[in-house]
């Protein structure tokens, strides 16, 4: 079905460039060229129809009938299997260019304590040492602390 409506689509709009472009201009004649537009009109004078206007009004409906049945079909199809979105293919983020990738973090032994908190010693990467108190076992997790508000901000 999608083949039938692609394969319409590109004829309609072939059809639709050769037969705008074999029209003649409105101020085709010899006054078009000095200025003169023949009639006080404001898009000039409105002739008879001819046969590349009217196929030009069945090109372009032809076309937009198209246009819409290929919008709907790729909707409902899924936009093409990889997701509704060009942005559902970006939710992954990728590792700068010429940046390793951070080490996986490796497992931590924690010493047997018998139910005493531990302190341990952290170095991340590009920073000073940081000790952090860790529960023992049995005993609660404290809740986290908030940090203080900001003096002077209401």
């Amino acid at each position: 079905m999608i083949y039938l409506l692609v394969t319409i689509h590109v004829i309609v709009c072939f059809f639709l460039i050769i037969v705008v472009l074999l029209q003649s201009g409105k101020a085709a004649d010899l006054a078009g060229a000095f200025g003169g537009m023949g009639s006080q009109t404001a898009f000039g004078p409105r002739g008879a129809a001819t046969v590349l206007s009217k196929a030009t009004t069945v090109a372009a409906i032809l076309f937009m009938i198209s246009s819409i049945g290929l919008s709907i079909y790729a909707t409902r199809r899924g936009g093409g299997g990889g997701g509704s979105s060009v942005l559902d293919a970006e939710k992954t983020p990728k590792p700068a260019p010429g940046k390793a990738s951070p080490a996986p973090a490796a497992p931590v032994s924690v010493p047997a304590s018998g139910g005493q908190p531990v302190n341990i010693q952290v170095q991340p990467e590009g920073g000073g040492a940081v000790k952090v108190q860790v529960p023992g076992p049995g005993q609660n997790v404290p809740p986290p602390v908030a940090p203080p508000a900001p003096a002077g901000k209401k």
